[in-house]
């Protein structure tokens, strides 16, 4: 999928032109909210996996957890759909859709009062001016990395031009990498880590290459929601990155109090 610009937005997707107060939407309740930006540049990275098994992940324990399609390709709500009613629901926006026949878009994208967790899935290739409204409205964004030279070149690109949008927004949502499709004894998987390392971005979970996630997606289930034994260790991944997910929300809701504090 190449770049996208807001002309080819309006033109190929919905009909009109994004606007920055579609996610300011997601800003208005009142309770704690975590908002988690899911992207990278690169199709095939695992987007769409990563923003569906943290919903389900998220769901699973609990929480009230809201997905924002932002694909144009649909893959998120298409797996929404395929979720059997006895799972713990998951309150989907194909916000890549115009609003229904006579809804406003506010109407479209609103969230259930009680919403705790944010899922975006965005467009791969997005740019411009898209891009920087996603990044405005995120508290974290993750990117899923492939352990391969070419995606890793790849994804390094994309952080850099994220960082740098962020210093022009005067945002500082936190980035976070996850390494997917990961055999942990490789010589690639080694040689990702090390290069992460060299460039001090932090890693929020390793995902390891199973076909326990395409079992998953056929049923609108998370991976951690199979009942089989084999997926144990998809579970480990999971707590792994739903801790560091839980350790950036607290420090972001303690920051507004060291600030009281500082100025008092």
């Amino acid at each position: 999928m190449t770049h996208y610009d807001i002309q080819d937005w309006r033109r190929t997707y919905t009909g009109r032109a994004f606007e920055p107060r579609d996610l300011q939407i997601i800003n208005r309740i009142g309770n704690p909210m975590q908002r988690i930006l899911v992207m990278n540049s690169k199709g095939g990275s695992g987007k769409t996996t990563l923003a569906t098994n943290l919903c389900g992940y998220l769901a699973s324990k609990g929480e009230q957890v809201a997905l924002f399609d932002y694909d144009p390709q649909g893959s998120s709500s298409h797996w929404l759909g395929r979720r059997a009613e006895q799972l713990p629901p998951i309150h989907g926006v194909e916000a890549f859709r115009a609003p229904p026949s006579g809804a406003t878009r506010s109407w479209q994208m609103r969230l259930p009062p009680e919403t705790e967790r944010v899922i975006v899935d965005a467009p791969a290739g997005v740019g411009g001016v898209l891009l920087m409204d996603l990044i405005r409205s995120a508290d974290v964004v993750l990117v899923p990395v492939l352990p391969s030279p070419i995606d890793l070149h790849a994804a390094r690109n994309f952080i850099i031009e994220l960082q740098r949008h962020g210093r022009q927004l005067g945002v500082v949502p936190q980035l976070g990498v996850v390494a997917n499709r990961v055999r942990r004894r490789t010589r690639a998987y080694q040689s990702m880590t090390h290069a992460l390392g060299e460039v001090g971005l932090p890693v929020a979970g390793v995902l390891r290459d199973t076909q326990n996630y395409v079992h998953a997606v056929e049923s609108g289930r998370a991976v951690v929601e199979l009942p089989s034994r084999a997926a144990r260790q998809d579970r480990c991944d999971w707590e792994h990155l739903g801790g560091w997910l839980d350790r950036e929300q607290a420090a972001c809701m303690a920051y507004p109090e060291e600030v009281k504090r500082a100025q008092a």
